[in-house]
Parts: C-alpha cells; sequence; structure tokens
C-alpha cells in the first residue's frame, strides 16, 4: 500500500472508531433531566472528538501531558537545579537585555565568558548550587532547608547587579533563548519576584515547546506516525527540560518539528501546506544556531522532492537557498563562539582547568584518528548504560535517574508507536540512506564536539557526552529504520489498528511520567 493510500485508509477508521466511542449511547425512554443530562453528556463528547478529529489525537494527548506533567516540573524542580540552569538562566538574562553576542568577564582563573546579573538572583543561585552539590544521604531529603527557597525567591529583583560566569551557554546564540528572555521581561514588566521571575521564565520556555512540537504533531495527524513522534516528544527527559530554564527547550522543540515535517514530507511522500513549507523552512535557518551538533538535520531539507513543497520551476532552488542560508550563519555563529572554547576548562575540577584544548584535541584527530577511536571504542564501553539511562532522564543537576518502570513504560510505548507506524515507502533508497548517514554523522559531531570541547587532552574518555543529546535525531533515526523494516503490528483480521495502539501508547506515557515525577519529589523534597 502507498503512502497516499494508506493515509486514507487510516484516518476514517480512526475517526469512525472515535465517534462510535462517543457518540454510540441511545437516548430513548429518558425521564426529562436524564435526557438533558445525556444530551449536555453528548453536547461536551461531540465537542472532545471534533477537536480530536480536527488536530488529530497525538496533538491533544501531546498537549494536555505535557501542559500537566511540564507544569508539574516547573513547580517542583527547586530554582535553578536544572541541566545547568545557572549558567542557562544567566545567558537568557543577558539575551533579555539585548546582550547577544558573548561577553568576556574578568577571572582571576583564566579566559572567561558571562554577565551581569541581579544580585538577589545571584543570592538564589548560590544558595541553589551549594544545596544541590552538599546532599545529604539517604533516606534524608536533597533539599535541606524548602524555606530558604522561600525566603530567597520572594526577594524583589535587585537593581544592584554582579558578574555571573557562563561560559558554556555564551557560546549558544540568541534564538533558543528568546522564549526565555520574553518570561523575563514579562516578570519585569509585572514587577515579580525572584521567583516569581524564575518560575514565568520556565513557563515561556513550556509554552514555547507546546506550540512548536504541537505543530508538529498537528502535521502528522492523518497518520499513524504521529504516535511515534508523540513518544519521542513525551519523554520524561524532554518534559523536564521543557519545564526548566535552558536553551535545549527551544532546540528540542525545533528538531522534533523539523522530523515530524520530514517524516510527512520524505517518508509518507505527502505534500507540506504553505504554512508547514514556512515552518521547516525557517527551522532550516533557526535549528544550526540552537545547537551547531543539528545542523545536519536542518540540512536534510534538500532532499524532500520539490513538488512535496509545491515548488516548480525556479522555486526548485529555494529549498537549497535557505539550507545554504542556514549553513552560513552556522557558519558565522561558530566564528563568533569558537574563542568561548578556551575557558571551558574552568568547569571541570581545579586541577583539569587548563587542559581542555580544542586546537590540540583537533590536531590530534587530524594526525592519529586512531588514537581517537580507540577513545571512542573506550567511551562506549565505560558509559554506554549511562547514556541509555540518560535517553529516557537524568533530571537536572539533582542527578535523579527516572525509575525502572519509567524506561520500561517508554521502552513499551516504543514498541507499539513503530509497530503500528506507516509503510514509509515514499523515500527512495537513496534518500533513505542519505538521512541515515546523515544521522550518523550527527552522532558523530556531538562525540566530537565534547572531545574537543569538554574533554581534556590524554583523557580516556570523551567525557560530557549525555543521552538527552540524542533525543532531537530519534524520530529520523526511526524513520530510516521503519523504512527498511517491514514488520508491523497487526490484529487479527491482518489490519494495523489505530485506537487501541493510541489508547496504549498513552497510558504508557502517563505511567512513565508519573513515575519519573514521583521519584523527583520523593527524592529531593522527601
Amino acid at each position: 500500500m502507498t503512502a497516499s493510500a494508506e493515509k486514507a485508509a487510516t484516518a476514517p477508521n480512526s475517526e469512525q472508531a472515535l465517534n462510535e466511542s462517543t457518540n454510540g449511547a441511545q437516548t430513548t425512554a429518558l425521564p426529562d433531566d436524564t435526557a438533558a443530562t445525556s444530551t449536555e453528556s453528548r453536547s461536551v463528547g461531540g465537542f472532545g472528538s471534533r477537536v480530536v478529529a480536527r488536530l488529530g489525537p497525538a496533538t491533544v494527548a501531546f498537549t494536555v501531558l505535557v501542559a500537566i506533567f511540564g507544569g508539574l516540573f516547573t513547580v517542583i524542580t527547586p530554582p535553578f537545579w536544572g541541566h545547568d540552569e545557572i549558567t542557562q538562566f544567566g545567558r537568557a538574562y543577558q539575551v533579555a537585555h539585548g546582550g547577544l553576542l558573548p561577553q568576556q568577564i574578568h577571572d582571576n582563573r583564566g579566559v572567561a565568558y558571562g554577565g551581569d546579573v541581579p544580585k538577589s538572583i545571584t543570592a538564589l543561585m548560590g544558595y541553589a548550587l551549594r544545596d544541590y552539590t552538599t546532599n545529604p544521604d539517604e533516606p534524608d531529603s536533597m533539599v535541606e532547608d524548602p524555606g530558604a527557597y522561600d525566603r530567597l525567591g520572594g526577594a524583589a529583583v535587585s537593581d544592584a547587579t554582579e558578574p555571573v560566569w557562563f561560559t558554556n551557554t555564551a557560546a549558544y546564540s540568541p534564538v533558543p533563548y528568546i522564549p526565555a528572555a520574553v518570561g523575563i521581561r514579562l516578570a519585569e514588566l509585572f514587577d515579580l519576584d525572584v521567583a516569581g521571575m524564575v518560575a514565568l521564565t520556565r513557563l515561556a520556555g513550556l509554552l514555547s515547546y507546546l506550540t512548536v512540537v504541537g505543530f508538529g504533531l498537528y502535521a502528522l495527524r492523518r497518520y499513524r506516525a504521529q504516535w511515534l513522534a508523540f513518544t519521542v516528544a513525551v519523554l520524561p527527559i524532554a518534559v523536564f527540560q521543557a519545564g526548566t530554564v535552558t536553551a535545549d527547550t527551544m532546540t528540542n522543540a525545533l528538531a522534533i518539528m523539523v522530523s515530524a515535517l520530514l517524516v510527512k514530507a520524505l517518508f509518507l511522500g505527502d505534500r507540506l501546506g504553505r504554512v508547514e513549507t514556512g515552518a521547516l523552512l525557517a527551522a532550516t535557518i533557526l535549528l544550526p544556531v540552537s545547537k551547531p551538533t543539528y545542523v545536519l538535520l536542518a540540512m536534510l531539507v534538500v532532499l524532500v522532492p520539490a513538488q512535496r513543497f509545491g515548488f516548480s520551476g525556479w522555486q526548485r532552488a529555494i529549498p537549497w537557498f535557505f539550507a545554504a542560508v542556514g549553513g552560513l550563519v552556522f557558519a558565522a555563529w561558530m566564528k563568533v563562539a569558537a574563542p568561548t572554547g578556551d575557558g571551558m576548562g574552568l568547569m571541570r575540577p581545579q586541577h583539569q582547568w587548563y587542559s581542555v584544548r580544542p586546537g590540540d584535541q583537533l590536531r590530534g584527530i587530524l594526525t592519529d584518528p586512531g588514537h581517537f577511536l580507540s577513545v571512542f571504542g573506550e567511551s562506549i564501553a565505560l558509559r554506554d548504560e549511562r547514556w541509555f539511562s540518560q535517553f529516557f532522564g537524568e533530571l537536572g543537576f539533582a542527578y535523579i535517574d527516572v525509575p525502572a518502570l519509567t524506561m520500561l513504560a517508554c521502552l513499551f510505548a516504543f514498541a507499539v508507536s513503530i509497530g503500528v507506524a506507516d509503510r514509509m515507502t515514499a523515500a527512495t533508497f537513496r534518500r533513505t540512506l542519505l538521512v541515515a548517514l546523515t544521522v550518523a554523522a550527527s552522532v558523530a559531531m556531538i562525540y566530537v564536539t565534547l572531545y574537543m570541547s569538554f574533554t581534556p587532552v590524554g583523557y580516556y574518555i570523551i567525557d560530557g557526552v549525555q543521552g538527552r543529546y540524542f533525543v532531537p535525531l530519534a524520530i529520523v533515526a526511526f524513520a530510516v529504520l521503519l523504512r527498511w523494516m517491514p514488520l508491523r503490528l497487526t490484529n487479527i483480521a491482518g489490519r494495523t489498528p489505530t485506537v487501541g495502539p493510541a489508547v496504549t501508547v498513552i497510558v504508557a506515557t502517563v505511567i512513565a511520567l508519573v513515575g519519573a515525577a514521583w521519584k523527583y519529589y520523593e527524592i529531593v523534597w522527601g
């Protein structure tokens, strides 16, 4: 069955099953009050069915679950306990006040980049840093004094500022910090206190994640592949990051949206609408400067046949033009951010401060690639199980792994969503191979980047790699697998079901997120 024919066969079945489940009740011989109640119930159910039919079940489920659990993580995660949230907030504050380029600051230890942040905020930053780095043994909670966060968070945002070190995030362009910067400016407009500013900045990022990823899922609403994109988008690590201040929120959102649109146009053979085309072309420029390691993912836009954009004649060059602009903007920002690499060693223990030398590492890769491959192999042998668990969730700088129940539920959701996905027959073997090579090259870029920018010269492994870095590549990687894997789940009638797997994936996701949130709260707050 072709992708377009499968689309026509799939969507009506899903809507029919949904309508039968919500509107199948009989209303004869009912008392007046009961009939009125039943009519109201059917009206509400009918409205819900129309929303699901219009937006797509995965879009609706994603919006509800991420709004709930992303909001929950926003509340239960202590201020600045997210991944690099101190330095992420510092860079977001700098962007919010017009500091678009990396700014060098004085540091007696060596090269450093950062910017000025209100002292009342840095006071909370300093307390949070001490709190999550000096944890008591079990069964005591990680937070030593919950009241301290209330006192420090209740302070007004001061006019007086002081410099904050954030060399690691100074290398990021302003693009992924736009939502956080908007949140900061709104907090200032409403004269919120320190805790209010942190919370609103987090919520602004969460809203951007809901909007951008929701659009990507909406594009797949007529395909069963929507559940694969959904399963990646609701991974506990992605939802946790969406609820904290980090550039990864927008980076993940853009990567998931790009992946969903590529699956639709390239693998399923469907034509993109005008808004979808505009979003994909814009992301071709925005994603490379959000995080350099995903530049190749954005460049895959050139593999989409021109007719699936609705382009003809000279318009066929438009995707290539945007890819070229994206590549140039990427190269320009890399040149701007390159000097920050000289200060990355200060993130390491004191005896390694001056051992991170990107130039020496690059020279070593080029002159002795065998040594680099040896270090790469050693890294896999010693760390692959950590990357696996981190792909599902190592939550913030509390370094809390999600429970085994969460990982099992996520794996079950993946098994079902992959098993019922559409046949990805629209992509030719050549294009599929190029996508596969691009994914492999993007993975390699993650390792090479961290080898050069964070790993000490002569270190025995590539340090700093985390499983969450592979989440943005997951959808297109699975699309390649599904293109070459003919196996699918079917019912006893030999047809691929729709409603049952959707319910299964949603239930498994709820279990996964409940388990992750419960464990995090129990360990952090007790």
